[in-house]
């Protein structure tokens, strides 16, 4: 499987083996960029592990939330992809994957700093149980939001150090938010491949001005259009 996270500021890129382990993987934190980047990171882990894109067998990527631009280009990526291989693709919630590594220990509340005031949250459990689907609150209404949910045991993410107030048993990991793409993969296998994944977006274009009336803050990007591998 080829997994690929363009969400925040890295471009990772992994080829996973059927029963998990990472036969090669690529993680450069490139700030901006992703769109010159991507396809060549792919090549790059197909060439280390001596594959070819025609022995992927599905292809998974994170669908957010997190930055537009970076979205959109790795969604594109993996739709154009798997419309060229005739390959499943299967999109995963960015906070999921953050949550993933810890899930089995309980309640895991994954948290995501959006800046400008606001953190976004989603919850899950073992089995792939979910407590909360991924929303966006504003800080000052944290409280409110938190209070009806279940204690978690871990608190995962780069909001999760906003978090740790309310939750003073919970284990703190991951402050950095570094999404771990191999973790990605590993939800995507258990998962079957539905609709074309589509960017989450839980609030409007960084770039753009948001128009007022319009409401973006859990919303999908209908226009998306896939495109094609672009060569190894």
């Amino acid at each position: 499987m080829l997994a690929i996270d363009t969400a925040g500021s890295r471009c990772s890129v992994a080829l996973v083996a059927g029963d998990g382990r990472a036969l090669a993987a690529r993680d450069p934190d490139l700030g901006r960029g992703h769109a010159e980047r991507l396809m060549g990171l792919v090549g790059e882990v197909l060439e280390e592990a001596g594959a070819a894109y025609g022995d992927l067998s599905r292809i998974a990527v994170s669908v957010g939330p997190g930055s537009f631009t970076g979205l959109r280009v790795g969604v594109a990526a993996a739709r154009g992809l798997a419309l060229a291989l005739g390959l499943p693709v299967v999109g995963v919630s960015t906070l999921e994957a953050l949550a993933e590594p810890f899930r089995a220990d309980g309640p895991t509340l994954a948290a995501i700093d959006a800046k400008r005031g606001e953190v976004w949250l989603a919850g899950f459990g073992p089995d792939d149980a979910v407590f909360l689907l991924p929303i966006a609150v504003a800080l000052d209404g944290l409280p409110g939001a938190l209070e009806a949910l279940p204690v978690p045991a871990v608190v995962a993410g780069s909001g999760a150090s906003i978090l740790a107030a309310s939750f003073p048993g919970a284990r703190v990991e991951n402050g950095e938010g570094r999404v771990d793409v191999v973790a990605l993969a590993r939800i995507a296998m258990r998962r079957s491949a539905g609709e074309p994944p589509r960017p989450l977006y839980l609030r409007g274009a960084d770039a753009k001005p948001q128009r007022s009336g319009l409401s973006v803050r859990d919303s999908r990007d209908p226009d998306l259009a896939p495109t094609g591998p672009g060569g190894r």
